[in-house]
């Protein structure tokens, strides 16, 4: 697919609302992200990933970038990160597609960008994450645009947006319903003195008795399908609480494989849990190139206390 010339500043004749700056490796995978970047209605222009590792200059090219990386070598580990903290100062919309065996390395170097990571990405997933990005352009860039510009990209948004959101609620439920309210540090009478100390945290649970839970969670899927019962906050909790209770590490890998969904979707889940407190991101101090998924202390406290007041009844309920 030849390179077409678009124009992104106010006036241009084919101006489109917004272009993304793409690279791929591969001409194959060049070329069929364009064809998706063009699907979602962008412009596209081309990025070179590599030149990041010589210290590119200037502001990040286009309104979005999107990043193709299905191999994790020496160099492209070095431009992403180059890449992360340039976009992460920017507040630059970033998109990386990666494949599963490079995703923990990919992932451990993105943590200043807020970046969408897409493993495998489907065309659909593409034109999603770009839709969401649209929210992410700052806000002054879009008021500089002309007038008919402005309002393609208000249609195009709630398009994307409302596509985005029924796949979502058809794959995951409902991401955002996060909320998690520990009881209060104390209880307070009528007359407003303590009258209640809460008490200390319970131990977590043992190990063994959340790994069975989780393989009778698994066994469901051989009978009834993977989707119909598919909880991936749930099962991303059980596994991290496990893990903590055995003073294990849990890998970005590891906690796509156990939340039974995708690895994409298992990402989205992963970013908003952390948003909401639940989970926390650790960096390996050894090795930038790896980074893990732990429980925050807030959820392993909740965690503790709900198999605390299942108490004995827990191995009968799995």
């Amino acid at each position: 697919m030849g390179q077409a010339d678009f124009s992104y500043g106010p006036g241009g004749a084919d101006a489109l609302a917004c272009v993304a700056a793409v690279y791929a490796a591969d001409p194959a995978g060049a070329a069929a992200l364009r064809d998706d970047v063009a699907a979602a209605g962008y412009g596209v222009v081309d990025y070179d990933l590599l030149a990041e590792v010589h210290g590119a200059a200037g502001p990040l090219p286009g309104d979005v970038l999107v990043v193709d990386c299905p191999q994790a070598d020496g160099a492209t580990i070095a431009a992403l990160m180059q890449l992360d903290l340039r976009a992460g100062a920017a507040a630059h919309p970033l998109i990386v597609c990666t494949s599963i065996a490079a995703l923990d390395t990919v992932f451990a170097c993105l943590d200043r960008s807020a970046a969408q990571v897409l493993v495998e990405p489907t065309t659909g997933e593409r034109v999603i994450a770009l839709g969401r990005a649209l929210t992410m352009i700052p806000r002054m860039a879009v008021r500089e645009r002309e007038e008919a510009d402005r309002v393609a990209l208000l249609r195009l948004t709630e398009q994307v947006a409302e596509v985005a959101r029924q796949i979502d609620r058809l794959a995951s439920g409902q991401p955002r319903a996060f909320r998690l309210e520990s009881p209060n540090d104390d209880f307070a009478g009528d007359d407003g003195e303590r009258a209640l100390i809460r008490p200390p945290r319970p131990p977590l649970p043992d190990p063994r008795l959340v790994r069975r839970i989780i393989r009778q969670r698994r066994l469901r899927a051989d009978y009834f399908g993977q989707e119909l019962f598919a909880d991936p906050a749930w099962d991303i909790l059980l596994d991290l609480t496990a893990a903590r209770a055995e003073h294990v590490r849990v890998s970005v890998t590891s906690l796509c494989i156990a939340s039974g969904v995708p690895p994409t979707t298992a990402l989205r889940w992963i970013g908003q849990m952390t948003e909401a407190g639940l989970l926390e991101r650790e960096d390996d101090d050894s090795d930038r190139r790896r980074a893990f998924i732990r429980l925050s202390d807030r959820a392993a406290d909740a965690m503790a206390r709900y198999f605390a007041e299942l108490g004995k009844d827990a191995r009968s309920l799995i």
